[in-house]
């Protein structure tokens, strides 16, 4: 399977929703601005509402636009950003390394996302900040123990240093492509097998945003990144 960028002139494959979640100042849109522009900015403020941001590439041949939003973590804008999990079929839990607090509320943004968003979205835990490791708070042990409880991915991630982050965006949109592709192709030899087997496999275009059904499962398992 081939993960590069694609040409945005391209007509595209697919459009895949991924939303970003967790406290406020655990890095959220450090990662986002790190994998849609390879940037990282000291200075950054707290996101206030939501804002998205668009990165498109190639998975398996196909071109995939990675539609990644970034909800704030305020308590405030809760109930702002809850409709946002709406099509979202793909999800980070983002955590700081730093602070135990942080990762002791994933718990209930999980609980959160599980009551808004689709039953099937894959999700991924990410613990940031991994270059301050004489800080740590939050032992990895405890961040894969959760993982595998959950049945979600994992992988520790540095914004600052990028570490591990196109890889953490590769590996969810890799997985909700491999998900989506394999119900596409069941569902067209449904088709052809209805009508009596005669003609070609047509594929048709998914745009998973605003499918009712997206179609996913989740991970089913745990990636665990040193």
């Amino acid at each position: 399977m081939s993960n590069s960028y694609g040409d945005y002139n391209q007509k595209i494959d697919y459009v895949f929703k991924v939303v970003l979640i967790g406290d406020s100042a655990v890095g959220k849109t450090q990662l986002l601005a790190r994998f849609a522009r390879n940037e990282f900015s000291v200075d950054s403020k707290a996101t206030i509402g939501v804002e998205f941001q668009t990165k498109t590439l190639i998975i398996d041949h196909k071109t995939v636009k990675a539609q990644i939003w970034d909800t704030a973590g305020q308590e405030r804008y809760r109930a702002v950003t809850s409709a946002y999990y709406r099509g979202a079929v793909g999800a980070m839990l983002v955590y700081d390394m730093t602070k135990r607090q942080s990762f002791d509320h994933m718990a209930r943004w999980l609980e959160e996302l599980r009551g808004h968003a689709d039953k099937n979205i894959v999700i991924m835990l990410i613990g940031n900040k991994c270059d301050l490791g004489s800080l740590r708070a939050v032992p990895t042990e405890d961040a894969q123990e959760f993982a595998q409880r959950e049945n979600i991915f994992f992988m520790e991630t540095s914004a600052l240093e990028s570490t591990n982050v196109e890889t953490a965006f590769f590996t969810i949109l890799t997985e909700i492509y491999r998900i989506i592709s394999k119900k596409n192709l069941t569902a067209s030899d449904h088709e052809v097998n209805s009508s009596g087997g005669s003609g070609l496999l047509k594929g048709t275009k998914i745009v998973v945003p605003t499918q009712e059904d997206s179609g996913t499962r989740k991970g089913g398992r745990c990636c665990f990144a040193s």
